[in-house]
């Protein structure tokens, strides 16, 4: 990168963090420290609730997972908006009735403290291996692309988090927030005008338009029933509303978000700012990975996107293999760049039988492509067996260090940063407030000073921050970074928005019910998947890790219902508690 880069880069890192210190420096009382003294307005609510979910795992996977799969992951985020409904019905004002720090104090008060700790337990699992992964992943693609050491890069990430979230709290948590979400959304949005400048003069943005939904990278909606599919209509409408109402309504990272309300109404009006938004943000980043798709259709792409993987490949023996593949791919790739031209021009004069018989041979040679690198893949691997081969996650920074003007490679480079920084924030203020209000302060040091939780609070985001760089230090790549996310998240939070569920809905349920019926559907659903990762699932149990929210959220409706049966009606006090 050249100077001006690395001046944006800096820049804006420095005065993030400084901003942040500064703005909320001297938190006085531990009401202040984790909620804000409730001054949160609702449009300062909404962009943090955003800016937690949308991490650097966001932007860089999103622009890679559109290029490969084209545009049906946005369906993941059709059925947010009734989720954020469903929340501001019923989970938020209950939250804001009994003044809570944590979510999870609503289960004591609902069944006993074994079902509080043991959802505030499962929380801060989740939460906490995920919190190493939000610093890991846009460590392993920027300590790559910048040739910085992995481990420097995530001690780096880390501590920039953990100076202005140990020293303001949530307040410095959503000051920060909306100076991160600015050059997020700015900088991806900026980029996107570029792309669309860079193509082919002769290239209208109709004939871009054709040329990606003939090579199948507009499929926004997939009608199709498959437990299978990750992404189409059904899951989107199904399983993913399951996800969100347990992510956004009993994950702490969310929950403090807008907890810190001037009001009910704020939170409300912030949680629905951000089911109205969430879907376009989404389709514009991966219509960027969909342009930058077309892009590459012009332009020679390299076969391998992971370029320390091509540098190990082509210094050893297996070089001349490499080498062989490249020229192969080349030869498709021009003889496909002449077929798509042809297909543009067909178009034009609404050569309908041209176009179809154009698509079919484009397809053909995509094929041909895809099986090159999958060749390609195989010699990498066996050159080094640790080197990461699902280069998707490098698809969009490439682009970006390959054809982005100076200036715009320093900025998208601090867009993936402080989206690391925003959710990183969140997840250790999260972390740090259920282990002080949900463990430590209610089980192990129930009766200190005000100032003695506060000190805690802080020293507990410390350590938090400590382990979630230790984490990303040993951690390694998944199939691809969002999709690892959103399976530690659905592995567990089924689960949790069951306990919730239940605590809501069936009255008649009490906490020890429902707590074995925890313990059993989790255990459940960490089966079902391990059947599902090794191959080995029966027919009915086969499907994709969205579904396991539902699966979860209904395993422990149904435990409890049958345990309470089986223990009798009136056995536990807590039972008819309202």
């Amino acid at each position: 990168m050249s100077w001006i880069d690395w001046t944006v880069l800096i820049g804006s890192l420095i005065f993030i963090v400084v901003y942040g210190v500064w703005k909320t420096r001297g938190a006085k009382d531990l009401k202040g420290y984790l909620k804000g003294d409730n001054d949160g307005k609702w449009w300062g609510i909404g962009i943090s609730i955003m800016a937690t979910q949308a991490s650097a795992i966001t932007f860089l996977s999103t622009p890679g997972q559109a290029y490969t799969d084209g545009m049906r992951f946005l369906q993941f985020y059709f059925g947010l908006p009734l989720a954020m409904i469903v929340l501001c019905v019923t989970f938020i004002p209950i939250f804001y009735r009994l003044k809570v720090y944590t979510a999870y104090e609503f289960l004591e008060s609902r069944f006993d403290l074994k079902t509080r700790t043991l959802a505030a337990g499962l929380f801060l699992v989740q939460r906490g291996l995920a919190a190493g992964i939000t610093i890991y992943a846009p460590a392993i693609i920027l300590s790559t692309l910048l040739h910085w050491n992995l481990t420097f890069t995530n001690i780096f990430i880390g501590l920039l988090v953990i100076v202005y979230t140990v020293s303001g709290g949530t307040r410095a948590v959503t000051q920060t927030q909306k100076q991160q979400m600015a050059i997020m959304m700015g900088g991806m949005v900026l980029a996107g005008i570029i792309v669309l400048q860079m193509l082919p003069e002769s290239l209208s943005f109709g004939d871009m338009m054709h040329v990606a939904g003939k090579m199948g990278k507009l499929n926004v909606v997939n009608t199709e029933f498959d437990l299978n599919d990750r992404y189409n209509i059904w899951s989107g409408m199904t399983a993913a509303v399951f996800l969100f109402m347990s992510y956004f309504g009993t994950d702490q990272s969310q929950v403090q978000r807008y907890l810190n309300g001037k009001s009910l109404n704020e939170s409300r009006l912030g949680l629905i700012m951000n089911g109205l938004l969430k879907v376009p943000m989404q389709f514009v980043i991966l219509f960027i990975g969909v342009l930058v798709f077309v892009f590459y259709q012009f332009n020679q792409p390299p076969v391998f996107f992971n370029k320390t993987g091509t540098e190990r490949v082509l210094a050893s023996a297996d070089s001349s293999s490499y080498r062989k593949l490249e020229d192969d791919y080349f030869l498709v790739f021009s003889e496909k760049k002449e077929k798509i031209s042809a297909m543009v021009e067909a178009q034009g004069v609404d050569d309908q039988n041209s176009v179809k018989l154009l698509q079919n041979e484009i397809n053909a040679l995509q094929i041909s492509e895809q099986k090159i690198r999958e060749d390609v893949k195989k010699v990498v691997k066996k050159v080094d067996p640790k080197i990461e081969t699902n280069d998707k996650d490098y698809i969009f920074m490439n682009f970006v260090m390959d054809f982005m003007p100076i200036g715009m490679i320093g900025l998208l480079f601090s867009v993936m940063f402080s989206a690391a920084m925003s959710s990183t924030a969140s997840e250790l203020n999260a972390l740090a407030t259920t282990t002080t209000i949900d463990v430590y302060k209610r089980s192990v040091k129930p009766k200190e000073t005000d100032a003695h939780y506060l000190k805690s609070s802080k020293m507990f985001t410390l350590l938090w921050g400590v382990l979630a760089i230790l984490f990303a230090t040993y951690a390694s790549l998944f199939e691809n970074l969002i999709q690892a996310v959103n399976l530690l998240g659905s592995l567990f939070y089924g689960t949790i928005l069951g306990i919730f569920f239940v605590a809501f809905y069936v009255k008649r349920v009490g906490g020890t019910a429902v707590f074995w019926a925890a313990v059993i559907s989790e255990l459940c659903v960490i089966g079902i998947h391990a059947l599902n990762t090794y191959g080995i699932a029966p027919f009915w149990l086969e499907m994709g890790f969205l579904w396991f929210n539902l699966v979860g959220c209904i395993l422990v409706i149904v435990f409890a219902l049958l345990i309470q049966l089986f223990r009798g009606k009136n056995t536990e006090k807590e039972i008819v508690k309202e």
